[in-house]
């Protein structure tokens, strides 16, 4: 069976590149000059490794999915109660977005701001994506509602949609030059006002 030429670069590492270039300049904002550029390659290797910068963008997200921002779905799945788990994605995100290792913020919250209606697919699946962290928050709640945790009547819904949307602030105001400590203090005051 005939075989292609072993790759000369490194994927995973070529895969970083992208994903900080996304995640610092976005999906329409990061052109594919610039992407080879950046990963050592040049287009040809970039689609016979990758795909389009659709695909590209698609592993990116899903491989931040497993290692930046996993902080969210970890401390949903391990923290006892839901009040535990939400402070801890707010003080790991105070962490997360102002590490100076990588962009400010999170890339799935940011990647897809302000896009063209070419793009409006990848658009909707960012959006989608953040429902289904959404998603993740109202069940907690709702769990801690069952177990008694919390009021009968909390309103899980809007209960996440303040967790969330606190979240997102965050990243757009790491993004904007907020501290770590700036956004620990917006985390000790959004855990100020959980239900009694």
């Amino acid at each position: 069976m005939a075989r292609g030429r072993p790759r000369t670069f490194d994927r995973a590492a070529a895969l970083r590149q992208a994903t900080m270039l996304f995640w610092q300049y976005g999906y329409e904002g990061t052109s594919v000059a610039e992407l080879t550029k950046r990963m050592g390659i040049n287009a040809p290797s970039l689609y016979s490794a990758f795909g389009d910068k659709r695909a590209l963008f698609d592993e990116v997200v899903e491989t931040y999915g497993r290692s930046f921002g996993s902080f969210v779905a970890v401390a949903l799945e391990e923290e006892t109660t839901a009040r535990e788990a939400f402070a801890r994605v707010l003080r790991e995100a105070a962490a997360a977005y102002t590490d100076p290792e990588h962009p400010a913020g999170c890339l799935v919250i940011s990647a897809t701001t302000n896009v063209s209606p070419k793009d409006d697919e990848v658009a909707d699946a960012m959006r989608e994506l953040r429902r289904s962290n959404l998603d993740g928050f109202r069940e907690r709640v709702e769990a801690d509602v069952a177990a008694g945790r919390l009021p009968a009547g909390t309103d899980a819904h809007a209960l996440a949609v303040y967790y969330a949307t606190v979240v997102q602030g965050m990243s757009q105001q790491a993004r904007d030059g907020a501290s770590a400590a700036d956004l620990e203090a917006v985390a000790g005051l959004a855990m100020a006002s959980w239900p009694a």
